[in-house]
């Protein structure tokens, strides 16, 4: 069973900088499709960041691009989503999740979520 635990969420002025952090268990991580979510009160989950098992693929939300980077270490199992540029518009409950797939689209492990607010 993968397990994913998020950390490094906070509140930021806008144009500042976060860097979440994901750490998985239960499974190496480089055969893993990793992702970032977010989710705001009322709306549905919404698709920020993915890269693909091998890390050759990005995917991101036109409005997170040039602004936000997925990354992974596959030593630590860890996967990360800088932000940058924060704004406003950015705050939400991010998401860590992963595809046992290896893809950038059908994720099926998910963790608790880290709020990320940015304050104007």
């Amino acid at each position: 069973q993968v397990q994913l635990v998020e950390s490094g969420g906070g509140l930021v002025q806008a144009g500042g900088s976060l860097r979440l952090s994901c750490a998985v268990s239960g499974r190496r991580l480089s055969t893993l499709g990793m992702g970032w979510f977010r989710q705001t009160p009322g709306k549905e989950r919404e698709f920020v960041a993915g890269k693909s098992w091998s890390g050759a693929s990005s995917l991101y939300t036109d409005s997170v691009k040039g602004r936000f980077t997925i990354s992974r270490d596959n030593a630590k199992n860890t996967a990360y989503l800088q932000l940058n540029s924060l704004k406003p518009e950015d705050t939400a409950v991010y998401y860590c999740a992963a595809a046992s797939s290896g893809t950038t689209n059908d994720y099926n492990f998910w963790g608790q979520g880290t709020q990320v607010t940015v304050s104007s």
